[in-house]
């Protein structure tokens, strides 16, 4: 389908971005089973998700309001489960992450990626097994690192020289062997740890969620040599358990390519340790940031042609160096969370400025989703509360906080007779926006809805202004 289907894409050409102008759908009404969530439909005209209408819930728990589709994301999660059965998945809980989901990822057999003691804390008030439970993070704090000590988490991925050091100290403290140092009580702890290698891999994805090149806060450089030197620090640690490398490249990533350079390079590590220090590792977690489409013409990954992908990419660098293939562990977040949500709000204002576009004002805006405003971020939306025979209008989907940068969609067509009081509703929303809300210009924070074979429960409760008062003197 041409990008300019018919007259109004090109009256509207000269106002649209030249690299990825909004495709302008044969029918406004329509939902991609690509990025809608898998129960999305419409019935009598209305989005429904999970058997639930949307109007409905507008009408029960206002807006704006997160939707997510508990069958989308559990089923999502038992296909990483099965492309991946050889291997372990680790759910990235910085995605989204609440004490529901943490259940249902615990009952669909993964392990949870923290990288906070915030979300540790969420998992645990579950009764989330901690050995299957890694920690992440580039600074993270003595409270942190002894909380993962004293509950026994499974992995412990290593940033700095500095963790290296406070760690052998903690588990000192814990177990009972530092001078005055109370008794952990519980038996001895030497926690299994990876050491983070920033492999020097550019990501095709936005700089400010590349994580991957030397000129970043994250790892230890592996052309610096500080990767090796990590290595040799933590197998001079007796508390330590080395297990294996880790290597994250990005965010929003939809080839392997990158994820084969990045194998190849790690693998050359691996080598490294065993010809020094005699000692095969038996890990290697290449990360996640599978990314998801989130408008038409996207790319999007099959989990099943991915697992064999990295399997197979993996083999042959292991192959090449004439290394054993080590056990392989993923992190997808967002490749779960994030087409399981979406988020409804409810049309304010309709401000036509003629000759332009057309601004529609929501309830929510920058507070709800910061990605558009931070980095960019494209998002498809449609029409839920009805269908409608009008014709396209070049919008901006916007919100209502006092800054001009704050756009929920940049470019979109919406119908012509959208007015106040119809519901919106933006799709790909699961991951990274209930995550980094904020209550910007004092908006509390919406509530998360779940839906299931037409029944709905709030899993996160709305904020209100009492909330937003709390703490202040």
């Amino acid at each position: 389908m041409s990008r300019f289907a018919h007259p109004a894409g090109d009256r509207h050409a000269d106002l649209l971005p030249e690299e990825r102008p909004p495709l302008l759908p044969d029918d406004l009404n329509a939902l991609n089973p690509e990025i809608w969530p898998r129960t999305a439909c419409r019935v009598d005209g209305a989005l429904t998700v999970g058997g639930v209408d949307v109007r409905d819930l507008a009408k029960e728990y206002g807006t704006p309001l997160y939707v997510i589709d508990e069958e989308d994301f559990r089923s999502r999660c038992a296909d990483y489960r099965s492309a991946f059965s050889d291997s372990d998945v680790y759910y990235a809980g910085k995605a989204f992450l609440c004490r529901e989901t943490a259940r249902w990822i615990d009952q669909e057999g993964l392990g949870l990626d923290v990288c906070s003691g915030g979300e540790l804390a969420v998992a645990l008030s579950v009764g989330f097994p901690p050995e299957r439970i890694a920690m992440h993070g580039n600074n993270k704090s003595v409270a942190e690192l002894r909380k993962a000590i004293e509950v026994g988490v499974g992995r412990i991925v290593i940033d700095s020289f500095e963790e290296i050091a406070r760690l052998g100290y903690l588990v000192d403290e814990f177990n009972g062997t530092v001078p005055g140092a109370r008794d952990g009580g519980t038996g001895a702890r030497r926690p299994k740890v990876l050491i983070r290698v920033t492999t020097g891999v550019e990501a095709h994805t936005h700089e400010f969620i590349a994580t991957a090149h030397d000129d970043q806060k994250f790892g230890f450089s592996l052309s610096s040599g500080a990767a090796a030197e990590a290595v040799r620090r933590v197998l001079a640690m007796p508390q330590l358990e080395l297990v294996g490398l880790h290597s994250h490249i990005g965010s929003q990533i939809t080839d392997t390519a990158g994820f084969e350079v990045a194998a190849q390079r790690v693998t050359s590590l691996l080598v490294q340790i065993r010809d020094e220090h005699g000692i095969v590792l038996p890990e290697l977690d290449l990360g996640g940031g599978y990314g998801i489409p989130y408008v038409e013409g996207d790319d999007t990954l099959d989990v099943k042609i991915l697992a064999e992908s990295l399997r197979e990419i993996v083999a042959r660098a292991c192959k090449g160096a004439d290394l054993p293939i080590p056990r392989l562990t993923v992190e997808p977040g967002r490749g779960i969370a994030g087409l399981a949500g979406i988020t409804l709000y409810e049309v304010g204002t309709v401000k036509d400025v003629e000759g332009l576009r057309t601004y529609i004002s929501v309830d929510g805006g920058m507070s709800d989703n910061i990605r558009t405003a931070l980095y960019g971020a494209e998002y498809t939306c449609r029409l839920a509360s009805r269908v409608s025979d009008a014709g396209p209008m070049l919008s901006r989907l916007v919100g209502k906080h006092c800054e001009s940068g704050d756009m929920i969609v940049r470019d979109l067509w919406l119908p012509a007779d959208i007015v106040p009081g119809d519901l919106l509703a933006v799709a790909g929303t699961g991951a990274y926006c209930r995550s980094l809300a904020s209550n910007y210009n004092y908006l509390p924070k919406p509530a998360v809805v779940a839906v299931r074979d037409g029944r709905s429960r709030v899993i996160i409760r709305r904020e209100t202004e009492e909330d937003l008062l709390r703490g202040q003197l």
